[in-house]
């Protein structure tokens, strides 16, 4: 048998782990929003809580992180080969591609057209987001056309606008003759509305959720600036093949607010092309037979055309909407088949801290007196939810606003009533969003990136947590001395391919094995 040479048998070797290489094209990892990436070789308890594990490098970008960095594998870049590589959004309208390994730097471009500027806290009345509104959203990438959108915000003169832009992921460049200027109207007498039409108001509306690419469109959904009237919630949907707007729907068509927040998480999708999302306060009058959905939980067909197809709304909802107690605070979770009778569901929660678990195929609408129509419902189960749960076999991690981090179980498709781990350390506003990272069923870790000192410029914290026994913490950058930068709320840490990706102030930070 003829022998191998030296560089095939390096390429035998090398082939396992190029297959291996993990993408993460969108927010928490996939549409059904559930956090986790089960395909983790490197990072395990052990390694975790070794001293290998550690910040392995740094690199500076011209505004704070808020979108969660993304991950693309077999990228061919000019002059580079094919890399796996990581983009970074910033608020200062640049997207950053580093490759994902080593940090170098591949492209970057600046957004703004010629003459144009970031969005100020003068410019919104708000200082939800300082010191600049740029790009906060966290992009969608579809690798089969080898593209990125992401969402801008920013103004010429005084114009304000937002803009969707298709970027080729290996050169940074605009496709499909994009960007293009979002706009919409739809008819209705609510707030802001002039000659029966209420018009998308890119001054207005806060573009902070997650895109959604689904079947060929990229949906975009918004809120406000503060509470500043007048707003609504809208998702508009582009085509992703050519920028052009295909569906449109405004939350409260014939009222005001019902807001698309939900602490930056996307609206999720199922398999058969329904989307899924939570409105905060604002006119609700659907029970009547209205067209205003303030604090609710939606399933809109997208075959339809973006119709409602079912809907939640808490019994309490005019007691929340008057206490600013909104529903849509936090993000909605799909899960994979569950036994028993409601094999299809959802979990999501709000300020009030109440956990609803929910059968996507009977969302229950809405019940005065009590919401005894819906599968569970948890009271007081976290603290103010801004946050969306992360599910991993079996369990559904989440942490609230001045509490700790929490594992409930499901079984049988029920939710345990209490949680059946629990860390020992809250976190102050706004809590934390769990991700999750295991090889298939196993060596599972729990990854948090705690931001509570965001308005007192202090870092934030990467913590890591034996996912079965969070009384387990593997690591702690805090207590490492290995500070990722800056704390910015809301921030998402990106797990794969033996790495650990985290967003701060003007900085990505990057985590692993030495």
């Amino acid at each position: 048998m003829k022998s191998l040479s030296f560089a095939a048998f390096l390429l035998l070797c090398w082939l396992p782990f190029a297959r291996s290489q993990v993408s993460v094209l969108t927010y928490h990892n996939d549409n059904m929003r559930t956090g986790a990436n089960t395909n983790e070789t490197e990072l395990t308890p052990a390694t975790v809580s070794s001293n290998a594990f550690r910040r392995l490098w740094s690199r500076g970008v011209d505004g704070y992180v808020y979108a969660q960095p993304l991950i693309a594998t077999g990228i061919s870049i000019p002059r580079y080969g094919t890399n796996t590589v990581v983009y970074v959004a910033t608020e200062h309208d640049s997207v950053y591609a580093f490759d994902a390994a080593t940090g170098r730097s591949y492209w970057h471009d600046k957004l703004l057209p010629k003459h144009g500027k970031t969005l100020s806290v003068r410019d919104v009345e708000c200082d939800d987001l300082v010191p600049e509104i740029g790009i906060t959203s966290t992009p969608v990438i579809d690798a089969i056309s080898g593209t990125m959108y992401v969402l801008e915000e920013g103004k010429t003169n005084a114009v304000f606008f937002q803009r969707l832009h298709a970027l080729d992921l290996g050169t940074g460049a605009e496709k499909f003759g994009g960007p293009v200027t979002l706009g919409a109207s739809v008819s209705g007498t609510g707030d802001g509305s002039v000659g029966g039409l209420v018009p998308y108001d890119s001054l207005r509306q806060l573009q902070r959720c997650a895109l959604l690419l689904l079947n060929g469109v990229v949906y975009i959904a918004s809120a406000s600036e503060c509470d500043n009237d007048p707003y609504h919630g809208w998702i508009l949907g582009y085509e992703a093949a050519n920028l052009q707007q295909v569906a449109v729907f405004n939350a409260t068509p014939n009222g005001n607010r019902g807001g698309i927040w939900m602490s930056g998480c996307g609206p999720a999708a199922d398999s058969d092309g329904n989307i899924f999302f939570g409105t905060g306060n604002g006119t609700f009058d659907a029970d009547t037979g209205g067209s205003d959905y303030g604090d609710c939980i939606m399933k809109l067909d997208t075959e339809a055309g973006l119709t409602v197809d079912d809907y939640f709304t808490p019994f309490n909802q005019s007691d929340l909407d008057a206490g600013d107690l909104d529903l849509g605070s936090g993000g909605v979770l799909l899960l994979p088949d569950q036994p028993g009778g409601h094999p299809h569901l959802a979990i999501t929660a709000g300020k009030e801290g109440r956990v609803y678990l929910l059968d996507r195929d009977d969302l229950g609408r809405f019940n005065s007196g009590s919401d005894s129509q819906i599968v569970q419902s948890l009271p007081n189960a976290t603290g103010a939810a801004f946050y969306t749960p992360a599910y991993f076999n079996g369990f559904i991690y989440c942490q609230g606003q001045g509490d700790f981090l929490k594992c409930f179980s499901i079984t049988d498709g029920l939710l345990s009533t209490n949680p059946v781990s629990q860390t020992s350390v809250a976190q102050d506003f706004p809590g934390s969003e769990a991700c999750v990272s295991a090889n298939g069923t196993n060596n599972a870790i729990v990854w948090t990136l705690q931001t509570d000192g965001y308005d007192d410029n202090r870092p934030a914290v990467l913590h890591a947590y034996d996912a079965h026994d969070l009384t387990v913490e593997l690591y702690n950058s805090n207590s490492r001395h290995q500070s990722p930068g800056g704390a910015v709320k809301f921030a998402v840490p990106t797990i794969a391919n033996g790495r650990v990706y985290v967003g701060a102030v003007r900085r990505l930070s990057v985590y692993g094995l030495e």
